[in-house]
């Protein structure tokens, strides 16, 4: 039976919401079409029928979810291996009938993670699982090699892994720049709803629309690396907005602004007040026009730490400007102070002002 547009509209909205909301998305729809229960009901029943969805626990404790679709897990080695070829051959023909823009921000993924493996790991093989559902595409990619955590660690003679999170957050991160850029990781996690890597004792995470990015202890370390990359199959989502929201300006072309959470820089539930825990955050912030520190998470600053980047770094990098969001009153507080007695500094210019 053909399905009216309406009716299209319904269901595709059930099949999106459902990761969300799997205890209410019954009453989301009800709020988005302004149906009612019943209605809903008939057609969630009917995504039950077809195998898309499936539903645990009785009428008022109800919970639906994604049934899978398709699974698959590739294995290939990795010395030779070159991932547009792997790409072209073995992967983009599981993901047919996707939209353009899906299927482009999946071959730039796939490849620019694959490519790592090959370049980086210093492993022997590569496994990749792709999972499909009526709303959603997983990739699983992991390596047996070295971690990636570890290995940027201990080439770039960092204290630990998790400093490796704050300059992967960053972007322009690389151990090896007359080959790569550095924005390979950067770009590709905020391409996708979720991305992940898990690797050593480290768990990176990025959820497009939340914070951004945040790391946890794993119970128990594993080897190698392993990236996860989830995207709705119906995203509006492009390759090109995503470079054109780190580009400065539109006359430029260049990955030149950067969004930095600033928790990233703690170590559990110290405080941020130390010179060098800025120095530390502060680090390769000249190579981008524009760094946005975001301070959600963050209460309060120490005076020495907000001195150092709202005064001594901006005295001596007048043509970086870094510009604070998500800053509470205290945190306010900090950065003001530490902004007054810069244009109190002899010899200081007074600053430009905040770009709209």
């Amino acid at each position: 039976m053909k399905l009216t547009r309406r009716a299209s509209e319904i269901r595709e909205f059930l099949l999106d919401s459902i990761p969300l909301h799997p205890k209410d998305v019954v009453a989301c729809a009800i709020e988005r079409f302004g149906i009612t229960r019943q209605a809903v009901n008939h057609h969630m029943q009917g995504l039950v029928k077809e195998g898309l969805v499936s539903a645990q626990g009785n009428t008022r404790q109800r919970y639906y979810g994604l049934m899978t679709l398709t699974s698959k897990t590739l294995v290939a080695s990795l010395e030779g291996l070159k991932e547009d070829r792997f790409w072209r051959q073995e992967v983009a023909p599981l993901l047919t009938g996707l939209r353009e823009n899906v299927f482009n921000i999946w071959q730039h993924g796939f490849t620019e993670m694959v490519n790592n493996a090959i370049d980086h790991s210093g492993g022997t093989r590569v496994t990749v699982t792709v999972e499909t559902t009526a709303a959603t595409t997983t990739l699983w990619i992991a390596d047996d090699g070295v971690g990636i955590f570890r290995k940027i660690q201990a080439e770039l003679g960092l204290e630990d892994e998790r400093h490796v999170l704050l300059e992967l957050a960053k972007g322009k991160l690389t151990t090896d720049p007359k080959r790569h850029t550095g924005e390979g990781i950067f770009f590709t996690s905020r391409m996708f709803d979720d991305y992940v890597i898990l690797s050593g004792g480290v768990y990176f995470s990025h959820k497009t629309g939340e914070e951004e990015g945040w790391i946890l202890e794993r119970e128990r370390p594993g080897e190698g690396t392993t990236v996860v990359m989830s995207l709705r199959n119906r995203s509006d989502r492009t390759v090109k907005q995503i470079f054109e929201k780190y580009t400065a300006s539109p006359k430029d072309f260049g990955f030149n602004r950067t969004i930095v959470p600033v928790r990233l820089a703690k170590h559990g539930a110290e405080q941020l007040v130390s010179r060098s825990q800025a120095k530390r955050l502060l680090a390769r912030f000249e190579r981008f026009k524009v760094v946005i520190l975001d301070f959600a998470g963050i209460d309060e600053i120490g005076q020495a730490f907000a001195d150092e980047i709202f005064r001594v770094y901006s005295l001596r990098h007048p043509e970086v400007r870094i510009v604070p969001a998500n800053t509470g009153p205290e945190v306010k507080r900090s950065i003001k102070r530490a902004k007054t007695a810069m244009r109190l500094t002899p010899g200081s210019a007074t600053p430009p002002p905040r770009a709209r």
